[in-house]
């Protein structure tokens, strides 16, 4: 399985996404420049890494929707070649219309950064069969946009669609407002496109994969990846 990961300026989870695909994980991964054109074409699987691609500025993700890669991104997934967008990753994904709604500043307008508690909501997607419905992992974050909004006409279709993947809960997995860590709409953590290839994430799994990071719950979501493809 070849995954490539996308470099932006400022990307700085990229190595992170890299050491988990392809030291933990035993996968081959490689890097993918912004500037390149073209994703090649024995790539399995593509992930956006958190960071702050062109500083943040204007909006998280705007500017770098506009890099080369992305065009070629687009026809990637519409082969229904899977596409992880992790944080930073995530923004790009909505700001460039791979995924509904948008990542605004979090609620108590402070950078928040510490391990949250997910409830998995949809565990019969590509990333998550090795999950089990309504299961808890403990995944950290790390942003100051992580305020997932969606108009309320938008969410009924998520909900329809059962395109919510990960909602913030406590560790028994109630998902209340004391849970909530950045005043997501509907405690949403994750979500998924349509065609289920698409999953974007405000939690950082690949700093999950090793007790040494303080937990191997993100290798759940790895594992799930790896054996879809394989299958394939």
């Amino acid at each position: 399985m070849k995954v490539g990961i996308f470099v932006f300026p400022g990307s700085n989870c990229d190595k992170d996404c890299f050491h988990a695909v392809d030291k933990i994980m035993n996968e081959k991964a490689f890097y993918i420049w912004h500037e390149d054109t073209k994703i090649p074409s024995d790539t399995d699987m593509v992930i956006l890494p958190g960071g702050f691609s062109y500083g943040d500025y204007l909006r998280c993700g705007a500017i770098a929707k506009f890099t080369h890669i992305m065009d070629d991104l687009k026809n990637f997934s519409e082969k229904g070649k899977p596409v992880l967008g992790i944080c930073n990753g995530f923004q790009i994904l909505t700001e460039s219309g791979l995924l509904p709604g948008a990542l605004i500043r979090n609620k108590n307008l402070k950078f928040i950064c510490k391990d949250v508690f997910l409830k998995t909501e949809n565990h019969e997607t590509l990333f998550t069969k090795k999950l089990k419905k309504g299961e808890v992992i403990q995944i950290p974050i790390a942003h100051g946009e992580g305020n997932y909004f969606i108009e309320e006409s938008g969410l009924k279709e998520l909900e329809k669609n059962n395109q919510i993947v990960f909602k913030y809960s406590d560790e028994n997995g109630k998902t209340d407002e004391t849970a909530n860590p950045n005043g997501s709409v509907s405690n949403i953590a994750g979500i998924i496109n349509k065609k289920g290839n698409v999953l974007g994430m405000m939690p950082h799994p690949e700093r999950a994969v090793e007790n040494l990071l303080g937990g191997k719950d993100g290798i759940k979501l790895f594992e799930s990846i790896i054996s879809y493809m394989k299958k394939q």
